[in-house]
């Protein structure tokens, strides 16, 4: 990783060239693990009808809410103040995040006691809430397929065997709503804190209150503020190993001060969960261990949220 003082712009434009965009891909994702897409194909009214959906839910009295509380797959509405992230590396964090959100995933008919975290969704009782996140999940599953494809390109792997993984992807839609930190606010309380997202790719949806960051190898932190028509995209943990460390995935944090409620909508794509993550062919020595993802995903979740303890 080198140092960087601005996030680069991939366009998707229809018909552009592969090789190119694998090129541009690889510049950015190589340095500075972050990117805005533009030229990326999602409706901007879906876009809206999503954050719509959102606001109206997190407007919705406790009771409501918690009447579909996460459970033990994941699924549902994670009030603040019940996760944080001990995990990390990267800062000392004693302090939950100061977020709530919804979480929706693939949607499975039935639990299946062999894939950890299967399931059906939790709906709240909102009209038209489930047919918006639905059709928003469809088309970034859609979206975020091409971007992979494209992804290890990128890394220069041969990346054929590990495609079967995504036909049944791990799949996780969230609605966060950070209320306004006060300018006051400990230095470590976070909208939230420090850390890397832990699996492949990271689509990001954003208003315009602003207050995502990423860190630069020297540790300044660069704004990562709203582009209108544009995604931020980000490489997760899983990625960075099966690439063998050519694709980073890069620090970044939320501190929402700008007295306004925040809203962001963030789709994460990664393999099944039943899949081995290990460094692809092709990339030289293997700096990474292989690993379970369902093992490493138990172990995150168990340890971050209050939902999860054993």
């Amino acid at each position: 990783m080198t140092n960087f003082t601005d996030v680069p712009v991939i366009d998707l434009r229809s018909g552009a060239d592969e090789a190119q965009l694998a090129a541009e891909f690889r510049a950015a994702y190589g340095v500075t693990g972050f990117g805005y897409i533009r030229g990326h194909g999602i409706d901007p009214a879906l876009i809206d009808a999503v954050f719509e959906a959102s606001r109206r839910f997190h407007a919705l009295p406790l009771a409501d809410k918690m009447a579909v509380a996460v459970n033990r797959t994941h699924r549902g509405y994670i009030p603040i103040n019940t996760s944080t992230d001990v995990t990390s590396t990267l800062a000392k964090v004693t302090k939950p995040n100061q977020s709530a959100s919804f979480m929706m995933m693939r949607e499975d008919t039935v639990a299946d006691p062999q894939v950890y975290l299967s399931g059906p969704n939790l709906w709240p009782d909102l009209q038209g809430f489930r047919e918006a996140m639905t059709a928003y999940h469809d088309a970034l599953s859609g979206l975020a397929m091409r971007l992979l494809k494209i992804a290890l390109q990128a890394a220069e792997v041969r990346y054929f065997s590990i495609l079967s993984s995504f036909d049944t992807p791990t799949t996780w839609l969230r609605l966060l709503h950070y209320p306004p930190q006060p300018a006051a606010s400990p230095g470590d309380l976070y909208g939230s804190a420090p850390h890397t997202d832990f699996g492949c790719l990271t689509l990001l949806a954003q208003d315009d209150v602003g207050g995502l960051q990423v860190r630069t190898i020297s540790g300044d932190w660069v704004d990562v503020p709203r582009r209108p028509g544009c995604l931020v995209v980000n490489v997760g943990d899983m990625l960075h190993r099966m690439s063998n460390g050519r694709l980073l995935s890069t620090p970044h944090r939320v501190i929402n001060r700008s007295g306004r409620e925040r809203f962001s909508c963030p789709f994460f794509f990664d393999p099944h969960v039943n899949t081995k993550i290990a460094p692809l062919p092709g990339t030289g020595p293997a700096l990474f261990k292989p690993l379970n993802f369902a093992d490493f995903l138990r172990g995150e979740l168990e340890a971050a949220y209050e939902a999860h303890k054993p």
